[in-house]
């Protein structure tokens, strides 16, 4: 279940990630949903008193997930292997796919093939209880954080490849302000818990600090 969208019709690229109802993750995940509701984002994200970091940032990563993949979804059809020949973000970023285990060495491919790539990955590391614990009791391993810095990282460049190539698209499509909300709501969490290196963020900087300076709570 995402925070921010919902329905019965919506598209997603990749199966969405389901939190199973009854487990604590899912008590986190409603009770985030609730405080989003009330508008303020950077209450929203700060960690409940007496929370466990490592869940409140696994149940993020799932949602922005899920997020991604519905708006990616929205547009497939626009980001194709001619359109979209490299994973790119304007003129000045190109991103190569490697993930450490099938493809050690980068390798340049399409945003399409990319994108691919980088949701399964994403996916295969969600549905695995040994990174990501969803049951009482189990722990979080100790490479966990850095695994969910990595998996933000990476969602991140999802998020610039959309505005850099397709935004167009997503304002005809009426997708806009989902688009907005959902990449402020990521850029909130990952700057309260310092889980994406500046650097990283400058492909957006000038929308970042838009969206954020913008924001009457801060």
């Amino acid at each position: 279940m995402s925070f921010l969208f919902g329905g019965a019709n919506a598209k997603t690229f990749k199966p969405k990630k389901q939190i199973a109802e009854g487990t604590h993750q899912y008590d986190l995940m409603k009770r985030a949903a609730a405080t989003l509701g009330a508008g303020n984002l950077r209450q929203a994200v700060a960690l409940p008193e007496g929370e466990d970091l490592n869940e409140w940032i696994a149940v993020h990563v799932v949602d922005f997930f899920n997020q991604i993949n519905m708006l990616f979804g929205t547009i497939t059809e626009f980001c194709t292997e001619e359109s979209c020949a490299v994973m790119a973000a304007g003129p000045k970023y190109e991103y190569h796919w490697a993930d450490g285990f099938t493809v050690k060495k980068p390798i340049k491919c399409s945003a399409p093939k990319y994108i691919d790539y980088l949701m399964t990955w994403v996916q295969d590391q969600l549905e695995d209880e040994n990174l990501f614990p969803s049951k009482i009791g189990i722990p979080f391993p100790k490479n966990f954080l850095s695994n969910a810095k990595t998996i933000l990282k990476r969602l991140f460049r999802v998020y610039a490849h959309i505005y850099h190539q397709h935004f167009e698209q997503v304002v005809r499509l009426g997708e806009e302000a989902h688009l907005n909300t959902s990449f402020k709501h990521f850029i909130f969490f990952v700057q309260q818990f310092a889980l994406i290196d500046h650097k990283e963020l400058a492909p957006l900087r000038e929308l970042i600090d838009r969206l954020t300076g913008r924001d009457p709570s801060r």
